[in-house]
Order: structure tokens, then C-alpha cells, then sequence
């Protein structure tokens, strides 16, 4: 069993069913000096094969990635964390960062270049290429709460680590795509909470850009089929979550509806009382 130890460092992972990912992931941070995995519910042996490598393992059911990672973050015993997902490694030059920014702290947050992978090949257009993201900070930070788009809480300036995160994305399109539908219903949920009324827009303009950005002005093009195929998704996704976002509307809208109909209903009316309650009486008994 390897065990951890050097850098006054917590690495920190959220996993749900990533058992065949993980491996890789720890290998790739035996250099920190405390790794946490927050598992949320595993059924794979995510929880054996972190533990078998080293790693320490606690339990984070039925809460977000952002809550996942705040709960290892709690009971972190370094001064310094690393964010990281099991489906991303860390690159030999961006440790030689870290060692260098532990030494001689230049800020209390830093952000990290991500090289991606997409459907087995390097992604370096459609937006891919220039893909950077604050995840190496003091303990004392946390994660701002929230199902889509999570991100380190954190004030004053950030830093930049030379290096890179590698992060393969996806293990297929299926993979991609039953996690659209799932950050589609989370991207809903959210804008239904802040009261987002869905506009022609939302269902048509959004994802007509999107694609355009993706394809034509961020390069992806000339990706072949693969820079094709990830901008047709990117719009897709944007279609999905505000289609998901009026539906729950027009749930809601019907429901709303529907509630004096149950409530008439439900009253074990008198003779005549179902005619003044419809003429507009106030009834505040029924024989």
C-alpha cells in the first residue's frame, strides 16, 4: 500500500462510480501529504480501490460536487488543497509548481491549466484549449454551493501554476450525454430557484450561439468530427436546460390550475353550496 507523504498538501476527490478512473488519479498525487475521497454512494468499489491505494475515504451522500469537496476539505489536516476530479491527473511540472508556491506563497488561491481529452484524442479548440480553473488554495477556502458551474469561494488575487491538470472528459458520447441530461435538470432547477422566466431566446438564440462560438469562432472545426460533434452537444445542452426549465414551468403553471378544482372537490358540499361557491360566497362551513 503506498503511502502518502511530502508536500503539506490535501488532494481532494469526489467520486460516484469511478472505480476504473481512480487508480490513475492517485498515482498521479502520491506526492501530497493526505488524500481525501468524498464518495457519494459508490457501488463499483470506488471506496476499496481508494482505500487500497492509500487514499482516505469518507462518505458524502446526497450532496453536490461542491459539497462533496467541502466536506474532505473540513477534515483536512494540511495548510494547502488541491481540488481534483478521478478523471484528471496531475502533470510532473505542475507538482514542481505547487512545491514552489508552498515554499513562497504568492496568493492564498491559484489556477491550473487543464489539457482535455475528447472522445480519445487531445481537444485544444472550441474552447478547450484555453480552459483554466482555481483549484489549488489555502484549507480555509470552500466551495460555493450549487449543482452546475461550482467553484472556490475565495476573495483577493489569484495566482497562475505553470503545468497542467490532464483531464480525459468523458469515457464515451453516451457517457457525455446521460451527463448533459443530468446537468440539464441541475442547470433548471437552479434558474427556476432565482425565478428565470424562459423567452424564445433561451430555446432558440442560445444554442444557435453556442454552436456558432463553438464551432466557428473558437476553432472547433477544425477538430473534424469530433469539433462537429462537440458543438452540436454544447447547443444541445444549452437547449436542454431552459426546454427542462419551461417544462417545470408549465408543470407548475398547470398544477396552480388545477388547485381550486381539488380544493371544490374535496368539500362534501351541501344543497347549493357548490353554486354560491362558484358565484364567489365565502363558505366557511359545510353541513
Amino acid at each position: 500500500m503506498p503511502h502518502y507523504s511530502g508536500l503539506p498538501v490535501t488532494v481532494v476527490i469526489p467520486t460516484l462510480n469511478e472505480a476504473d478512473r481512480l487508480p490513475d488519479c492517485l498515482r498521479s498525487v502520491r506526492w501530497a501529504a493526505e488524500v481525501i475521497v468524498a464518495d457519494a454512494g459508490s457501488t463499483d468499489g470506488t471506496a476499496s480501490v481508494a482505500l487500497h491505494l492509500g487514499a482516505r475515504v469518507i462518505e458524502a451522500r446526497g450532496v453536490t460536487i461542491a459539497g462533496q469537496r467541502n466536506a474532505a476539505i473540513a477534515l483536512a489536516t494540511q495548510p494547502w488543497v488541491l481540488a481534483l476530479d478521478a478523471d484528471e491527473r496531475v502533470t510532473p511540472e505542475l507538482v514542481k509548481s505547487i512545491r514552489a508556491a508552498v515554499a513562497t506563497p504568492r496568493a492564498d488561491a491559484y489556477r491550473i491549466h487543464f489539457r482535455n481529452r475528447y472522445l480519445g484524442a487531445p481537444m485544444e479548440r472550441g474552447g478547450w484549449g484555453r480552459d483554466w480553473h482555481v483549484r489549488f488554495s489555502r484549507a480555509s477556502r470552500f466551495w460555493k454551493v450549487q449543482r452546475v458551474h461550482e467553484h472556490l469561494d475565495h476573495d483577493g488575487p489569484v495566482a497562475d501554476l505553470d503545468g497542467h491538470i490532464d483531464h480525459d472528459s468523458y469515457r464515451s458520447l453516451e457517457h457525455q450525454l446521460s451527463k448533459v441530461a443530468t446537468y440539464s435538470r441541475w442547470g433548471a432547477d437552479d434558474l427556476q430557484r432565482r425565478g428565470t422566466r424562459v423567452g424564445f431566446s433561451h430555446l432558440a438564440l442560445r444554442p444557435f450561439w453556442r454552436f456558432v462560438k463553438c464551432y466557428v469562432l473558437q476553432g472547433a472545426w477544425r477538430e473534424g468530427r469530433r469539433g462537429l460533434i462537440l458543438s452540436v452537444v454544447h447547443a444541445w445542452s444549452a437547449f436542454a436546460k431552459y426546454a427542462v426549465l419551461w417544462d417545470l414551468q408549465r408543470q407548475a403553471a398547470e398544477s396552480a390550475r388545477a388547485a381550486p378544482n381539488r380544493a371544490t372537490r374535496a368539500l362534501d358540499v351541501a344543497p347549493g353550496t357548490r353554486d354560491r361557491i362558484a358565484a364567489g360566497e365565502h363558505v366557511t362551513s359545510v353541513a
